[in-house]
């Protein structure tokens, strides 16, 4: 205890002195330089800017005209060399210093059409002085040559980073703010210039990037091929693309358009699958939006653990090689939805661009409503329901309750903010809204006028807005107030009574939400379904106060009152009626959302009728979505009666039925139906669908299951699918039975998993080894996997050394801890540590904590010294220029 005290002493003088010493360094410690205090510039680092104010579009000193990039990719090193050139023009005034974003790039030399005085990089920032200022709209250009080993924005997928050789490549990613760290540029959304790629690349190699490619050739003598793409209209920054390497590719058409889609080697036999709907996506949103293509080609290129979803640059669109699926999973797995999503970008986004990222939803809430048109246009309009529907209930509702940011919200830290449901589901209930209450074609008269006017330009909200009122000749500014400019959505309490007396359907509309400053009180149309015997009586209310009383008259007693039947408001409903009309709205109602919602509602009830039509419903229903909630609402009610409805419903032709019944079944914990169970599992023949059957078996101990959950290990399926479904199942399990298989799998069978796969694999290893001689030998096996080369499965071991809870693991961890040249590593690595001391019985908690704290010293001393250093050497530099 003594030696405890002593340290915690030293530790205490240490830190009292470190502190002391800090304070010389306040000033250099907090940087005032434009990017650091650019909203914009420190959103690629995801940095907290540290104050409310709001973020605005830096004001642009220059036009740049066009930017060309002439590169060389390292696949050895994976490193990037090159050269920019920037073509501009002063605006207002003359400028002097030009200024670029320009984030850890070495520059070797600076060159320009007017003489450069001197240049200076900070490391974020690249200011070019010039000998005499340039005069206002003097054409001018300035020439870079760069290098960089990339921390972001550039990345590759080599056989050392522990990708099939045959796969090798690289690609970039520009948004948010991530160009910077590659080549200088404006990386910002509001400046737009035409753009061209000379990439240098092994001769057997493909290079892909934005517009039309101009030529080829080869250097025999250095074997390196020269591929030379030219994007000749304008588009912003962050949509400059390049990617190079080895890929198969399909062709296709819609009309004179080409259409080429490019995947990796090792899976392209899969690719037809993914791309099967691009051609027909194309000539839809052509005939819907009205205004043709507006490029010259588009490319979709899969690439492996790409950090998104998917990225719609200019022409050319990167896509997680995720999105590739095989065909034995039915229709459960489609790129369809990622596909249309991306292409409806090209329209709205890189044609039409957002000026800044409060308003990203002009980019992101298009693209989503327009996936849900196409789904529509395939299935029918039940299809486009079901998809926001799907978006209200599991993303803006939820989200939006608590939630006192508007879709245009100027006060976000970083770029990243703005990435969430606001900009993308429920900016397309937006559009879904306006488009309901304008009608179909005066909708699409808006939205040709927005995009011809400012086709090829930045917008903000104002202008689409205006676009609507020009076109319909009424005002949009509630609307646009309460759903754009203000928080959340209305929560809407409805109560309905029949007067028989005078044949009137009597009805209270309240909105029972908190208004304040941030959330309005909303003003929105009303429509009430409801059905009299054969006749429906239709009857639409505008509802503008708080509580608001109205009386319709009717031919007599209704059997079923629907509230919004076309499903146009996006609210949270209050709806309470008699099981019977609930009934009747699941027999009646036109489109699949009254159906939907009576069976929810019905749910509640548990009443065995409730069950008898639900299950009705899930056995019959036209439409899938129907059927889906259908099994998704009988599973979870956590009755007899309920799963029996569930197993006596016929199988299912429709793959995502049968998945949904999968779900609801094993939701229940019935020991006596295991055999049962475990035979349906056997007998499908879909991996997607065994998956959920095997992640039902993980809550039941029997030998049965851990027989077949071991048969499952060995199981082919495409990504090692069924395997990876019986790792989460053992890890579920808890039980350390499990932990030879799973060391086995990462020892023999690593090569089989995708980089998430192993990473289950090794976190639960870790997870269910128990004894200290059992959790030392998982140690041996997970370490090797730092050393994996994929982000994702050294950020798994590492997340799998700390729940491990050895202090061997420790000296492991601290040495990533403290690398500071990847940021991802060493949070986790923190992050483990944390974990592992959380943990730590075997020693005092005054050590513990101790050792934390020494930690955090040891780490501020160091960046003190780096500092003091740096500090030196500028004063020597300033006395030798005296």
């Amino acid at each position: 205890m003594k030696s405890i005290i002593a340290l915690v002493c030293l530790a205490g003088s240490l830190l009292a002195a470190m502190t002391l010493s800090a304070v010389s360094f306040a000033e250099e410690a907090y940087c005032t330089c434009r990017y650091c205090q650019t909203a914009a510039a420190r959103a690629s680092f995801g940095v907290d800017l540290g104050n409310d104010g709001p973020h605005y579009a830096p004001v642009r000193m220059v036009d740049v005209q066009h930017i060309k990039l002439d590169i060389t990719p390292d696949f050895k090193k994976r490193t990037v060399s090159g050269t920019t050139t920037i073509r501009f023009v002063p605006l207002r005034k003359p400028i002097d210093v030009l200024k670029l974003d320009a984030v850890e790039l070495n520059i070797t030399e600076v060159k320009g059409s007017t003489p450069v005085a001197e240049f200076e990089n900070s490391g974020t920032e690249l200011n070019i002085a010039f000998e005499e200022p340039i005069p206002v709209g003097q054409e001018s250009w300035v020439t870079i040559e760069h290098n960089c080993e990339p921390t972001g924005g550039f990345y590759f997928r080599t056989p050392e980073m522990g990708y099939p050789e045959e796969d090798t490549h690289c690609w970039t990613q520009g948004e948010s703010h991530y160009a910077r760290r590659w080549f200088p540029c404006f990386d910002y959304p509001n400046e737009k210039s035409t753009t061209e790629v000379i990439c240098h690349v092994p001769s057997d190699m493909t290079v892909i990037s934005n517009g039309r490619k101009l030529g080829e050739s080869i250097d025999l003598e250095k074997q390196l091929k020269t591929v030379h793409w030219l994007q000749d209209k304008p588009h912003v920054n962050y949509l400059i693309c390049v990617v190079a390497g080895y890929f198969d590719k399909l062709e296709d058409s819609a009309g004179d358009l080409q259409l080429g889609y490019y995947s990796q080697p090792s899976i392209s036999q899969h690719a037809p699958n993914s791309f099967q709907d691009t051609a027909s996506i194309m000539k839809f949103y052509q005939k819907e939006i009205g205004i043709a293509y507006p490029w010259h080609k588009y490319d979709q290129v899969t690439l492996w653990d790409f950090i998104a979803g998917g990225m719609e640059n200019t022409t050319i669109t990167t896509l997680t090689n995720n999105t590739i699926f095989s065909k034995e999973t039915e229709n459960i797995k489609t790129s369809r939805n990622l596909d249309a999503h991306e292409l409806a970008h090209q329209w709205f986004g890189d044609y039409v661009t957002c000026e800044d990222w409060s308003h990203l939803w002009l980019n992101e809430g298009f693209a989503t409503y327009y996936t849900h048109l196409y789904e529509g246009e395939k299935f029918g309009r039940d299809a486009t329901l079901y998809g926001l529907y799907r978006d209200a209930t599991n993303r803006v509702l939820p989200g939006g309750n608590n939630d006192k940011r508007p879709i245009v919200w100027k006060r976000y830290t970083n770029a990243g903010d703005q990435f969430d449901y606001r900009a993308y589901p429920k900016g397309s209930w937006v559009l879904h809204m306006l488009r309901s209450q304008l009608g179909e074609d005066m909708y699409r008269q808006a939205i040709q006028s927005y995009l011809k006017e400012h086709a090829l330009t930045t917008v903000t909200t104002p202008e689409l807005q205006a676009a609507f009122e020009e076109t319909s000749g009424r005002t949009f500014d509630r609307f646009f107030d309460q759903w754009v400019y203000h928080a959340r959505h209305p929560d809407v309490k409805i109560r309905y009574r029949y007067d028989p007396k005078l044949s009137l359907a009597h009805f209270t509309v309240e909105q029972t939400h908190k208004v304040d400053d941030d959330v309005m009180l909303f003003a929105f149309p009303a429509t009430f379904a409801l059905k009299c015997g054969d006749e429906m009586v239709y009857h639409t209310e505008e509802i503008t106060d708080k509580k608001h009383e109205f009386y319709v008259s009717v031919p007599s007693k209704p059997e079923m009152v629907q509230f919004d039947p076309e499903y146009t408001l996006l609210a949270n409903i209050d709806f309470d009626k008699p099981e019977e009309m609930w009934l009747s709205e699941l027999e009646n109602s036109d489109r699949c959302i009254g159906r939907i919602l009576a069976i929810h509602a019905l749910a509640k009830k548990k009443t065995n009728k409730a069950i008898d039509a639900i299950q009705k419903a899930l056995a019959s229903d036209p439409f899938f979505g129907v059927r889906v909630e259908a099994a998704t609402a009988l599973g979870k009610m956590n009755s007899d009666e309920a799963l029996a409805a569930l197993v006596k419903t016929p199988t299912q032709d429709d793959a995502r039925v049968r998945l949904a019944v999968a779900e609801g079944v094993v939701g229940f914990y019935r020991p006596e139906s295991l055999d049962d169970i475990l035979e349906t599992a056997k007998e499908e023949k879909n991996p997607a669908i065994i998956e959920k059957w095997i992640d039902g078996l993980a809550k039941y101990s029997d030998d049965l299951v851990t027989q077949y959950l071991r048969a499952s290990l060995q199981r082919d399926s495409f990504r090692n699918q069924i395997a990876e479904a019986a790792v989460v199942a053992m890890e579920k399990s808890g039980s350390s039975q499990y932990v030879p298989d799973l060391a086995e799998q990462v020892t023999q069978h690593s090569g089989d998993y995708t980089a998430r796969g192993l990473g289950k694999v090794l976190r639960a290893l870790a997870k269910l080894s128990e004894e200290k001689e059992e959790k030392l030998q998982s140690l041996k096996i997970i370490a090797p996997n730092l050393n994996d080369g994929r982000t994702d499965v050294q950020k798994a071991a590492i997340a799998a050394l700390g729940q491990l809870g050895l202090e061997e693991a420790r000296p492991i961890l601290q040495s990533y801890a403290e690398a500071t040249n990847d940021e991802e590593l060493s949070k986790a690595a923190s992050n483990a540590l944390a974990e592992l001391t959380k943990d730590s019985n075997a020693q005092p908690r005054e050590l513990i904590e101790l050792r934390k704290q020494m930690q955090e010293l040891e780490k501020s001393n160091t960046s003190l010294k780096e500092k003091l250093n740096d500090l030196e050497k500028k004063l020597e530099t300033t006395e030798k220029k005296d």
